[in-house]
């Protein structure tokens, strides 16, 4: 057996041919894969893992159980995302008058949950008294809130939006 390059052994096998097979030296001591927030717990038990890895498929089986866990918590997120949205339309629907234009208000929100009455004007293609007011109707039934404490210029957050992408995602 001889190593012509850093991790590729050369092995003469019982026939006579040439077995050449790559094994990475050493193995990487983190996967390639965002593991923040709720895999957390996952990230510590690959953390103590990783010296104990004493196979290729020691490391082939942590990294689809890491796959799988993302996966499984972006399923979850998007089912969560999906109920709050439900929610929030029927409480914004049951406004009486204004609920149109909170609904187009709302819409906004959940594609830039983070947004300004004139961004709002812009994307909405309505005028400023109409969202200001509609914007008005979401920050009374709470679902949204207004960041700066301005008069003019206020910038507005669909919080329970952010809430739910923002969970897990704490530095580790």
């Amino acid at each position: 057996m001889n190593r012509n390059a850093p991790g590729t052994i050369h092995a003469t096998a019982v026939g006579g041919e040439t077995v050449r097979a790559f094994i990475p030296s050493p193995l990487p001591p983190v996967p390639a894969l965002d593991l923040s927030g709720p895999r957390q717990r996952l990230l510590e038990r690959a953390t103590l893992a990783v010296g104990r890895l004493d196979s290729v498929s020691t490391w082939v089986d942590f990294f689809l159980e890491a796959v799988e866990q993302t996966a499984l918590g972006a399923v979850q997120t998007a089912r969560r995302l999906v109920t709050l949205f439900e929610d929030d339309t029927r409480r914004t629907q049951a406004i009486g008058r204004g609920a149109a234009n909170a609904l187009r208000v709302l819409a906004g929100l959940r594609q830039r949950p983070i947004l300004s009455l004139k961004q709002l004007c812009h994307t909405g293609a309505m005028t400023f008294p109409t969202a200001s007011k509609a914007m008005q109707y979401l920050v009374t039934a709470g679902i949204a809130r207004e960041l700066t404490g301005q008069r003019r210029n206020r910038v507005f957050v669909y919080d329970a939006y952010l809430k739910i992408l923002n969970e897990g995602g704490e530095p580790i």
